[in-house]
């Protein structure tokens, strides 16, 4: 028969070491299993592997009860402790990994990274020791989540099931229509009528904001020129501002570019008519995507942040731009 390589010798396992430490300390092998929650013929098992494996008898079974060996004295000391900075060790990096996250990649759309970004900071400072929040469109944040490049995205795009990701809805916000301080919107007008006095401005369809526009004008009023279309909303804006436009905005991106709102006439979509019914709401949700394996209990906290921030600054939108209270909807729910 081979001779196994140098006689290597295996060190004990973590099972041998914990009987024997429960053995030495209750005093019996009953004792110690009922500690542990195996059988007494695994604690015994346990110390004998250890004493052929270690070449060494740790109990001196000429005494009733058996007490333990030199060695085996010598080994429970060097195993209790073993074992212990074992626990304190497993200890620290659950306890680091609950309290403070190395480094957090946030990657949220423009508006909320302008709106809704400065309270995360604040709210996350002592949560993750460096954060890194990343603006864009929803596309290209989605594809840098997928490649790993992000912890958190948070996105308008509608959720998809994915195995090792859950979502939370967060907020929603209805659309209106931003006009001139000028432009007399006649009763029951349609966004086609008001398109004739003045050009509509569009975001880009590459977002997901233009192409929720898109299609809703495709529906209800597909004949409205695209002449106009912007990125950003703070160009969008100003032109309305200057009576060069109208446009389909949300509270969110009117609060982004107050500066603009403020010079501005907000008219929801209820008061206008097409066909003679009122135009159907358009809404955007938010949600916060995020692997529950990487990012846990820290993911419920984001939530929470965001929704408080967004309770506050509805209260703002209320009072300094006039808007109606229920345009936006905070999502309560604790679960994805």
């Amino acid at each position: 028969m081979k001779k196994r390589s140098a006689d290597k010798v295996l060190p004990p396992s973590w099972e041998q070491l914990g009987s024997w430490v429960a053995l030495v300390e209750t005093g019996s092998v009953s004792a110690a299993a009922h500690r542990l929650e195996i059988s007494q013929a695994g604690v015994s098992q346990h110390v004998r592997q250890l004493e052929e494996s270690l070449g060494a008898s740790l109990l001196d079974r000429s005494t009733r009860p058996a007490h333990p060996t030199a060695s085996g004295q010598r080994l429970y000391e060097q195993a209790h402790d073993l074992l212990s900075r074992a626990g304190q060790m497993a200890e620290t990096v659950r306890a680091l990994s609950r309290s403070k996250k190395s480094l957090l990649r946030l990657g949220c759309v423009d508006s909320f990274a302008a709106v809704i970004g400065p309270q995360m900071v604040r709210g996350l400072a002592g949560r993750v020791q460096r954060l890194r929040l990343i603006s864009g469109i929803n596309p290209g944040l989605a594809e840098q989540f997928d490649n790993h490049q992000l912890d958190v995205l948070i996105t308008t795009d509608d959720p998809k099931p994915v195995p090792g990701r859950e979502c939370l809805a967060l907020f929603s916000e209805q659309f209106l229509l931003a006009v001139p301080l000028e432009l007399q919107v006649p009763p029951l007008a349609s966004l086609h009528q008001l398109s004739r006095q003045r050009p509509f401005m569009h975001y880009s369809t590459r977002s997901k904001m233009g192409s929720l526009v898109d299609a809703y004008l495709s529906r209800h009023d597909p004949d409205i020129e695209r002449v106009f279309e912007f990125d950003a909303t703070d160009p969008l804006l100003s032109l309305v501002r200057e009576d060069l436009g109208i446009a389909l905005t949300t509270p969110l991106c009117l609060w982004q570019s107050r500066y603009h709102a403020m010079r501005l006439k907000c008219v929801p979509l209820s008061v206008l008519r097409h066909k003679g019914q009122a135009y159907p709401p358009l809404k955007r949700t938010f949600y916060l995507v995020y692997r529950p394996d990487e990012l846990g209990p820290l993911a419920q906290d984001i939530a929470a942040m965001v929704r408080v921030a967004v309770r506050d600054l509805q209260r703002q939108w209320v009072a300094e731009l006039k808007l109606p209270a229920e345009l936006l909807s905070v999502n309560e729910e604790t679960g994805p």
